[in-house]
């Protein structure tokens, strides 16, 4: 999954200029990386995840020389990620910054990274490749990888018994059976929402192997609207046209309220939103459990991933050693592990990381179910190469929207990737990247 940046000579060197004019920039104490001019090492952390600043807590505390400050943003979609470009564009930037993998493209594309290869190359094999392949561009690695983020169905057992669906949907066929068995019964509830969010969206696409990128020759590929991305849309188009599904905007107040009344019973998410639905309706404890994604084929199982995301080094940062340190300390360390486990809701992309005791624990909130052992059972059969574009934030962006006009019923999905398609292979040129697709 290396990407080859195809770009005019004049983006090139515009980007050139960037990085020079960052070069100063920092959050450290130090003015040489490696060499403390008094007092310990302090480093700045940007990012929105529980769980992140519990770790560089455990980091401190055992680490007096290099120091990091964990500062909290808006999650990257809602202004993290242009909060820090404009940081790194300003020269005053934090060191450190989570960034989601879909995303760490488009911060290379803007000269936003700063190459950490010499610091991290040696600890590669601690990771799972195919993540260590998501923070590595062309050679060049910009961050350490921290978890993956496998999808699969979280349901009411409770409520599915009271609609006599006895079993889990094993298949996508089966979820819109049940869909239609359960609006029949009261058409106030709904087997699941169609929400607004690009990233979880973009997991169904994985799931079914319909890229939206690709690279051959010197080109990028665009492929939002090809054959097996309007499969996926036509399906999730079909249970909207028919009312079967509830249309709350995704992470929305009025999603967990839904859920909370009994009105919606299921939700198609990442391992990641496991503890953001227990403490979002705390009141039906012990009611929810976990099962497998659906899937299109029962006899060849694949599943999607929603996220992941890296510790990345922002352009400019005095100390990439020390940062590089800090970073692979956090998704390395069981410790660290332990609590990213338990409080961010991580599948860790570090080996070592998959024998973590957190992994094996009941978890009350879904009935003492141990439930990171559906995401384990699905990890083999999630396709790695899956890629993202270098301009995921205008994707994501129009995707994110399209999605919305769909919940009103002011488009479709089919028209909705068109356009997205249309608009992200004319920002690739207006960027200046060689694209075919448009």
């Amino acid at each position: 999954m290396r990407v080859r940046w195809v770009r005019t000579a004049a983006v090139v060197a515009v980007t050139a200029a960037m990085a020079t004019a960052v070069t100063g920039c920092g959050s450290s104490s130090t003015g040489k990386t490696g060499t403390a001019a008094s007092g310990p090492v302090k480093l700045d952390f940007w990012g929105w995840a529980p769980g992140y600043a519990q770790s560089v807590a455990l980091w401190n505390k055992s680490h007096p020389d290099i120091q990091v400050s964990f500062d909290t943003t808006a999650s990257g979609s809602k202004g993290g990620y242009t909060k820090m470009l404009t940081a790194v564009k300003a020269g005053n930037a934090p060191c450190l910054a989570q960034v989601g993998y879909e995303t760490l493209p488009s911060f290379a594309a803007a000269g936003a990274l700063q190459d950490v290869t010499q610091y991290a190359s040696a600890d590669k094999g601690q990771f799972a490749g195919w993540t260590w392949n998501q923070v590595t561009i062309d050679g060049h690695t910009y961050g350490i990888p921290v978890d993956t983020a496998p999808m699969a169905l979280l349901y009411r057992k409770d409520l599915f018994a009271k609609y006599g669906i006895t079993t889990p949907p094993v298949t996508w066929a089966d979820y819109a059976a049940d869909a239609a068995k359960v609006h029949k019964a009261d058409p106030k509830v709904y087997l699941g929402d169609f929400g607004n969010d690009a990233y979880n969206y973009a997991g169904l696409a994985w799931q079914a192997n319909a890229p939206w990128f690709g690279t051959g020759g010197d080109q990028w590929q665009v492929s939002l609207d090809n054959a097996a991305n309007q499969k996926v849309a036509g399906f999730w188009q079909g249970l909207e046209s028919q009312g079967l599904l509830k249309n709350d905007p995704s992470y929305d107040p009025s999603l967990y309220s839904d859920m909370a009344k009994g009105a919606i019973l299921s939700d198609v998410n990442a391992v990641w939103d496991t503890p953001i639905l227990a403490s979002s309706v705390k009141a039906t404890s012990g009611d929810w459990a976990v099962a497998p994604m659906p899937v299109w084929n029962a006899a060849d199982p694949q599943y999607g991933n929603d996220g992941g995301s890296a510790t990345a080094v922002l352009k400019g940062c005095k100390d990439s050693a020390q940062a590089t340190e800090f970073a692979m300390w956090m998704s390395t360390d069981q410790t660290s592990l332990s609590n990213l486990i338990k409080v961010t809701g991580i599948y860790p992309a570090a080996t070592a990381g998959l024998g973590n005791p957190a992994l094996s624990a009941p978890d009350p909130f879904y009935g003492g179910q141990t439930i990171f052992d559906v995401f384990k059972a699905e990890m083999p059969h999630i396709n790695t190469g899956w890629q993202w574009g270098p301009t995921m934030t205008q994707t994501s962006t129009d995707l994110g929207d399209g999605l919305g006009t769909v919940e009103t019923g002011n488009a479709t999905l089919t028209s909705v990737l068109g356009s997205v398609q249309t608009k992200t292979v004319a920002e690739m040129k207006q960027q200046g990247l060689s694209v075919s697709g448009g």
